[in-house]
């Protein structure tokens, strides 16, 4: 599977980034995904996961209620809606896939990742 991150970008504090993840190669529908994030020193964060059918999703305590990740199957792409931006939120977003079940928090869950998108919000 190639993962292909897209989306990121500059916005205001208090705004609005939707980050997509692009699939191709093998069945993506076989793969659970999930979203993580890098601040620079920083060891790379868990952010959300969604499993293979959509039917369960997890996020990070910083995140919830704030970002919403989603897939579509048929467009082999998900998606990280992220409302109501901090600084805090300042980091590369990589997007990552994965065929085991259980532990979609770790980063060890995921065989393959994508190049990874810049969000940068200002304050």
């Amino acid at each position: 599977v190639q993962l292909q991150a897209s989306g990121g970008g500059l916005v205001q504090a208090g705004g609005s980034l939707r980050l997509s993840c692009a699939a191709s190669g093998r069945t993506f529908l076989d793969y659970n995904v999930g979203w993580f994030r890098q601040a620079p020193g920083m060891e790379r964060e868990f952010i959300a996961a969604i499993t293979w059918s959509g039917g369960n999703t997890y996020y990070s305590d910083s995140v919830k209620g704030r970002f919403t990740i989603s897939r579509d199957n048929a467009k082999s792409t998900v998606y990280l809606q992220m409302n109501s931006l901090k600084s805090e939120d300042t980091a590369i977003y990589y997007c990552a896939a994965g065929m085991r079940s259980g532990y979609l928090d770790s980063v060890s869950s995921y065989n393959y990742w994508g190049q990874g998108t810049l969000v940068t919000v200002s304050s």
